[in-house]
């Protein structure tokens, strides 16, 4: 199952552009790879599927697999060897008749294991559940960690949005602060009006700047996930535009269809059963040891003659049968085998684990995701009627019915109900990307 080569199609011809030029991450790039000027969600997606560690890792462990499954399967084909020996010695010590000061000996053997009492055949067939289980591992490393780069990429829009917001009510103590200087240049009001207006505005600006500093963070954070590494001048100063916005997309999710969802789709835990399977292998792999182990030879030999010549080497084939059986080792295959039960009642074990934890997961990111819509539902109301609230607040200052205390109020209130709905927001789409996660549903953007 290729779970990271195909993208949705609908990604702009300036993103796809932008994503070649990064080309597939193997190792470290040749040149600095430029900061992109504008950088969406489906774009980071593909970039983190490509440069991720934690991604470029899990690929790795499946080509270590890979070698693992090539090495135990040799012992299934024949095996060639070949043995070459000169040796120069006195002739007093010659073994050899008549006496030589020299003597070769070069042979060419194949050896073919006819039986090993099914230890080899175990041995294959676990290698290669071992490799199943690691690209199972991969499709987990690469569910967790484009949940991350979307809870990023979604920090980073909370960031943006927070600055907005505060940008917003610091223009508004702005607007309020004019109309209390103007009326006490006329001398309608009295300095004290002027100067907690001043103050206010004051203090709106310590948030602002927070507002700041968490939009460069949140950045950093988003490079991480992303595993973009390039740390050149230009590139660390240039921030990218960031499309996308906070939006409320209502979805409806049942608690029993997630639970489903979750023990169907969740590649851990088809990892886990699969690493259960290998682990039985294992046993009957060191089981094959209380087994003779039987193995066919033939070759071919040149061995010193009588003269120095190699004309009057002797040369000629051979074949044969040869067997070993380890009839008392000290019981160091019974060690063995215990492990390898052992190792498989821990698997077992860890499966029943995984599934719990996998259970609670769900349950926890489904009452998330309630208590996130429950959270940006209200929230939408509360600002339309906070904006309400500062127009009349703002109308009976002008009219001289109200007081400016009342408008300060108002934009606090107004304030403090934006950043709620921009927080709901943020939650609720991290709390869909969380649950989608822990059901065992691959990103949106990505195709299995």
């Amino acid at each position: 199952m290729n779970l990271v080569r195909r993208l949705l199609s609908a990604v702009s011809v300036s993103f796809a552009a932008f994503a070649l030029s990064f080309g597939i991450a193997r190792g470290q790039p040749a040149a600095p790879v430029p900061v992109p000027d504008t950088l969406d969600l489906p774009t980071a997606i593909a970039f983190a599927l490509e440069n991720n560690f934690s991604i470029r890792q899990a690929r790795e462990r499946i080509k270590q697999q890979d070698g693992v499954i090539v090495e135990v399967a040799a012992r299934t084909v024949p095996n060639v060897l070949a043995n070459a020996a000169y040796q120069r010695n006195d002739t007093d010590i010659s073994s050899g008749f008549p006496p030589s000061n020299q003597a070769w000996q070069i042979s060419l053997t194949a050896s073919q294991a006819i039986y090993a009492g099914g230890g080899i055949r175990s041995a294959v067939k676990s290698s290669k559940l071992a490799r199943e289980a690691a690209v199972l591992e991969m499709q987990a490393v690469i569910n967790e960690a484009l949940l991350q780069v979307r809870t990023a990429f979604y920090g980073v829009l909370l960031a943006r949005e927070q600055i907005t917001v505060q940008e917003s009510n610091l223009e508004l103590l702005g607007q309020q602060l004019k109309t209390a200087t103007d009326r006490f240049e006329a001398g309608t009001v009295s300095s004290f009006e002027k100067l907690r207006a001043e103050v206010a505005m004051a203090n709106a600006k310590v948030p602002l700047i927070t507002a700041r500093n968490t939009f460069r963070l949140a950045i950093e954070s988003m490079r991480q996930a992303l595993g973009f590494s390039t740390n050149s001048p230009e590139n660390m100063r240039k921030v990218p535009t960031f499309l996308g916005t906070l939006d409320f997309t209502p979805q409806n999710f049942d608690l029993q269809a997630s639970f489903d969802s979750a023990r169907a789709n969740r590649p851990d835990l088809e990892r886990i059963a699969k690493l259960t399977e290998s682990r039985s292998e294992s046993v009957t792999t060191a089981q094959a040891a209380l087994y003779p182990n039987v193995s066919a030879f033939g070759g071919w030999m040149l061995r010193k003659g009588p003269t120095s010549s190699f004309g009057d080497s002797n040369n000629g084939w051979m074949v044969g049968v040869q067997s070993q059986w380890d009839i008392f080792d000290g019981k160091a295959t019974q060690g063995r085998i215990a492990q390898a039960k052992s190792v498989l009642e821990q698997t077992r074990l860890s499966l029943g684990e995984a599934r719990l934890a996998v259970d609670v997961e769900v349950r926890r990111a489904h009452s998330q995701w309630q208590q996130a819509s429950e959270l940006a539902e209200a929230s939408a109301r509360v600002v339309e009627q906070a904006t309400e609230s500062v127009r009349l607040a703002n109308a009976r200052y002008n009219a001289g019915t109200g007081t400016q205390l009342d408008v300060l109020a108002a934009q606090v209130d107004l304030t403090t109900a934006r950043t709620n709905q921009i927080q709901a927001y943020y939650g609720y789409n991290v709390a869909v990307a969380a649950l989608r996660k822990a059901m065992g549903l691959a990103d949106e953007f990505v195709k299995k």
